[in-house]
């Protein structure tokens, strides 16, 4: 049966597959994807990032779809400019995670939604490690969110996201503990660019790219996905996926579960990709 143009969604993960070597959206790709859309072609992104670095990032890109970003736990309609179908961390269980967290050492940012387009960001040491201060220099600049350092969220209720970065071993230790909490939903992954360094994110149960996905699949009554991702925490949204691609550079997991595997993410692929199967 062939599908109309609108039928199929395409969803992307950003750092190492949409984003190239510089972390960045290529002029070319830009171009690309902007020009699909205004074709009528769902494409969108699914990105542990939130709207605050999204945004700029896609400033040069017009996509129609609303963006998954905290790894599902929200999705940011681009054209009011705000957070819808967010899902939030039930405050026993956002307890729960921030004690088993202290018992490795980590410190996490606490992401609180205080309005409908807007975060606060709190991190309760008084210190942070190397990679959190390579976080927090990157972003502490950027509209949408602002951090409170050594503060404690004041309002535990509206918390759909915690973050946490650090050396690999203690972070895929502390994973490993919170994986059997029935309330918390876990990404742990490597850095793609070191892997001496692992993130860590966490959500409420339920919620991940994978169910994110499923959501707004329904939400926009089309019938086929296409997935991209390069990382680990892909894998679950590749797996929901009518249509599973990895980029070149993936992790050799990522590829071994893929439908395709195509150019690197240096090379304007997944783009390219879009393209050639939207005119299909």
């Amino acid at each position: 049966m062939l599908l109309k143009r609108n039928d199929t969604l395409y969803v992307s993960d950003m750092d190492g597959t949409l984003l190239g070597s510089d972390s960045l959206v290529s002029k070319r790709s830009a171009e690309i994807i902007s020009d699909l859309s205004r074709r009528g072609a769902l494409i969108t992104v699914a990105t542990a990032r939130t709207p605050a670095t999204v945004v700029p990032l896609l400033s040069e890109t017009f996509t129609a779809a609303p963006a998954i970003v905290m790894t599902g736990a929200a999705q940011w309609d681009r054209t009011p400019g705000k957070y819808r179908n967010v899902h939030y961390i039930p405050r026993a269980d956002l307890e729960l995670i921030i004690e088993v967290l202290g018992r490795y050492g980590i410190h996490p940012f606490v992401y609180s939604l205080d309005s409908p387009s807007f975060l606060n960001v709190y991190h309760a040491a008084p210190t942070l490690n190397p990679q959190e201060k390579d976080f927090y220099a990157a972003r502490c600049h950027l509209t949408l969110k602002r951090f409170y350092l050594g503060s404690c969220a004041p309002d535990l209720t509206r918390i759909p996201l915690c973050y946490a970065v650090g050396k690999h071993d203690r972070m895929f230790a502390a994973a490993e503990e919170l994986k059997r909490c029935e309330g918390v939903s876990l990404s742990c992954y490597y850095d793609i660019f070191d892997h001496d360094v692992a993130h860590l994110e966490l959500q409420a149960a339920g919620v991940s790219k994978a169910a994110a996905v499923l959501e707004l699949k329904a939400a926009l009554g089309v019938k086929r996905v296409v997935a991209f991702g390069d990382n680990l925490n892909d894998l679950p949204m590749l797996a929901v996926a009518d249509c599973a691609v990895a980029v070149g550079n993936a992790f050799d997991e990522v590829k071994a579960k893929a439908d395709y595997v195509i150019g690197p993410n240096s090379e304007d692929s997944v783009a390219e990709f879009i393209r050639d199967d939207f005119d299909r």
